[in-house]
């Protein structure tokens, strides 16, 4: 590969946004054919690189070659014209359109210069999703009624419905479960085994061994190592280019609580979860969460996990059953009730569901507590941003400004500021969907942290995560779903990665 001209040279791409130089003096280089990982944490410089890459960013210096010629991607149609296509990790499709419309969106295909509509870009679409191994997803349906998971690979599709050479995937696997990440990875064989380069994002090293050719490592702003063996590099060796640290113990040490053998606690529960049922979802639920108790739910992409954390904070309205906090019952369905009891939600698309993107950090964090610096119907400004600085100052967010806009943060960054909302909030009970979807493993170690100390303090936590490593490391208790249902419930300590995952497949405990 070494041999062959690369077909993407950046070479000291700088880029700045006022008061943040994102890009240091850059270099990448991409072979044809090729996985070259990129890997960073969180604020060091991938989301930029690639938005240079696509041409949604001009980058203030440096040179772009692309088959050995300079290049300027001055748009997103200059960088797809040559055949770069972009995945992001916060997918940019529209909901209200169908499957077929999303995926040829500003690329409507077209027969004897007229613009194909109706069956035929359905039959066309349909083919890519056959391509992909999703030929279930109905080219018709609107976008905004799949899950996450079918949303992922209707972007993937948009990007096969160009004549690509280099396509860009961003946390490709993030919503997947095992299957389609065994699926997603055949599709990148093929790609490149077709001559396609791929650059490829993850925070899940295990990724970069099993499906990666080379690395670059990004710190700062700056690519601190290029062209690094992927299967090769030791793990300890990239984290501390990442990090500039080795980490050593990722999750914080669990309390060690006599009563913790048995998973139950001395207090009287906070929240208790009685015959939850929501019909298709998930079946009856009984759950009872403790103060300063971390549970756990473990299961597949679609085994009702995050329907059960947005059923108990009111978005979703339950079929059966009713959900207490301190032995008081909420109104199903009611978003303002749960909060009022004291319950806050940390959702799996922070952007989407959870974030004021066009706002500030300080905006983000106080929008559930204005009423608390309202005087005779007039906002106490001074006094809003005070408590807000407070908040991210306590969960060392950065930059720690509540002026700052909230869509220059990195990912890790953007979920300690919901975090911090709750926190400001004083909430009783914190529900967590995916609370490190995206965040690297500097960041994943301080989010950790941060989750345990809450729970020390008194708050109980109630967790969702497709990590399985993650959920026996955060959680005191763990209950395993399968198809909605809860097949086990154990103490994190009884359990280890291998026996929840034949739970959560085969639906019976390991011997």
């Amino acid at each position: 590969m070494a041999t062959r001209p690369p077909l993407l040279t950046m070479n000291r791409i700088t880029k700045s946004f006022p008061g943040v130089r994102a890009l240091d003096g850059v270099d990448l280089e991409v072979h044809a054919g090729e996985v070259h990982c990129l890997l960073g944490q969180n604020g060091a410089g991938k989301s930029t690189l690639i938005k240079v890459l696509a041409g949604a960013h001009r980058p203030d210096d440096g040179e772009i070659t692309w088959a050995g010629e300079p290049v300027s991607l001055s748009s997103p149609t200059a960088a797809m014209r040559l055949g770069i296509a972009t995945i992001y990790q916060e997918l940019d499709l529209v909901g209200g359109l169908s499957v077929a419309e999303n995926v040829f969106l500003g690329n409507e295909p077209t027969s004897a210069g007229f613009v194909v509509r109706g069956g035929r870009a359905r039959a066309a679409a349909g083919r890519l999703l056959e391509r992909l191994g999703h030929p279930e997803i109905d080219p018709a349906r609107l976008v905004g009624e799949l899950s996450a998971a079918q949303q992922q690979i209707v972007s993937m599709a948009r990007a096969l419905s160009h004549e690509v050479r280099l396509i860009v995937m961003d946390e490709p696997s993030a919503a997947l479960d095992p299957d389609e990440v065994d699926n997603l990875f055949r599709i990148v064989a093929e790609l490149t085994a077709d001559g396609v380069a791929v650059v490829y994002i993850s925070h899940r090293l295990e990724e970069i061994r099993r499906i990666g050719d080379r690395v670059t490592v990004l710190k700062d702003g700056r690519s601190v190592a290029g062209g690094l063996p992927a299967d090769t590099t030791p793990t300890r060796d990239i984290v501390a280019l990442m990090t500039g640290r080795t980490v050593e113990h990722v999750f914080p040490e669990r309390p060690d609580r006599p009563d913790d053998t048995d998973g139950t606690a001395a207090r009287d529960p906070v929240l208790t979860v009685e015959g939850l049922t929501r019909s298709g979802e998930f079946a009856p639920l009984d759950l009872e969460l403790r103060p300063g108790e971390i549970v756990g739910l473990a299961g597949l992409v679609g085994s009702g996990r995050s329907e059960i954390l947005e059923t108990i904070y009111g978005a979703r309205t339950s079929d059966a059953g009713r959900v207490l906090v301190d032995g008081v019952p909420l109104r199903p369905g009611s978003v303002r009730a749960a909060v009022r009891a004291g319950i806050g939600l940390a959702p799996e698309e922070r952007k989407a569901q959870a974030l004021l993107m066009l706002e500030s950090v300080g905006s983000n964090v106080s929008v559930s507590t204005l009423s608390r610096y309202s005087r005779a119907g007039w906002l106490d400004r001074r006094a809003e941003r005070a408590a807000a600085h407070r908040a991210v100052r306590e969960l060392s967010l950065r930059p720690d400004d509540p002026d700052a806009a909230i869509r220059t943060l990195s990912g890790g960054n953007q979920q300690k500021a919901v975090l911090a909302r709750w926190l400001l909030r004083g909430c009783k009970v914190l529900l967590l969907d995916e609370p490190t979807r995206g965040v690297d493993i500097g960041a994943r170690a301080e989010l950790y942290a941060v989750i345990r100390r809450l729970a020390d303090e008194g708050l109980a936590v109630l967790l969702v995560s497709s990590e399985v490593p993650e959920v026996l490391g955060l959680a005191d208790r763990v209950l395993v779903l399968r198809e909605g249902s809860v097949v086990h419930t154990a103490p994190a300590r009884e359990l280890d990665e291998h026996r929840v995952l034949d739970l959560v497949m085969e639906g019976n405990p390991t011997p």
